[in-house]
C-alpha cells in the first residue's frame, strides 16, 4: 500500500511541476496530492526551502511571471531606497538605491528554466578597483550583485524532493556570478 501511495505522490508532483500542465489540471492534481498527503500523515517530506518572496507569485507561476515580479522589485527598490538624506539624519546605505542612475539592470529569460539579471553601463570608477595591477569588481558592485541575487532567490525553491523553480545568474559584462 505504501509503495502505491508513493508512486501516486511522485506522479502527481511530476504532473504539477511539468511546464505544459494546464492551470485547471495543475489545481486538480494539487488537490489530489494534498488529500493523499493528509491521509498518509506526511504533509511535508524532504528538506524543502522556499524563498521569502515565493508566495507572491504563487506555487505554480511560470517564469515570465516570476521575472516580471523580479523586475518590479528592482524598480521599486531603485526608487524607494534612493539616497534621500536630510540634514541631521543618518545616511542609510542600500546597494540598490545607492547604485549610480546610469546603471541598467535587465531581467531576461535566455532559455527554459533560467533567469539572468544583467548589470550594464557600470561606470568604471564606481564598479571596478585595481589591486596589484589586476582590475577587480569593487565592493560596491559586489554588494549590488549580491542584493540582486537575494531578490531573485527570494522567488526560488529547493530541496532533495523538489527541483529548483529556476537557475539564476547575476551577470556583469566581464564577470558572471552564479547563485
Amino acid at each position: 500500500m505504501a509503495i502505491i501511495a508513493s508512486h501516486r505522490i511522485m506522479r502527481l508532483r511530476a504532473l504539477i511541476e511539468h511546464p505544459n500542465t494546464g492551470a485547471d489540471e495543475r489545481a486538480t492534481a494539487q488537490r489530489m496530492l494534498d488529500r493523499l498527503l493528509m491521509r498518509s500523515g506526511d504533509s511535508q517530506t524532504g528538506d524543502r526551502t522556499y524563498g521569502n518572496r515565493h508566495h507572491r507569485v504563487g506555487k505554480h507561476a511560470d517564469l515570465p511571471a516570476v521575472a516580471e515580479m523580479i523586475r518590479a522589485d528592482i524598480a521599486l527598490g531603485r526608487i524607494m531606497f534612493a539616497p534621500q538624506t536630510r540634514v541631521g539624519e543618518p545616511a542609510l546605505r542600500d546597494p540598490l538605491g545607492d547604485a549610480p542612475v546610469q546603471i541598467e539592470i535587465r531581467v531576461d529569460l535566455p532559455h527554459h528554466g533560467c533567469i539572468d539579471i544583467t548589470i550594464d553601463s557600470v561606470p568604471r570608477e564606481w564598479g571596478w578597483v585595481v589591486e596589484d595591477g589586476i582590475e577587480q569588481v569593487s565592493p560596491l558592485l559586489q554588494e549590488l550583485a549580491m542584493e540582486l541575487a537575494e531578490i531573485m532567490n527570494g522567488y526560488n525553491r529547493d530541496g532533495s524532493d523538489i527541483d529548483k523553480r529556476f537557475f539564476g545568474r547575476v551577470r556583469i559584462p566581464e564577470f558572471t556570478l552564479v547563485w
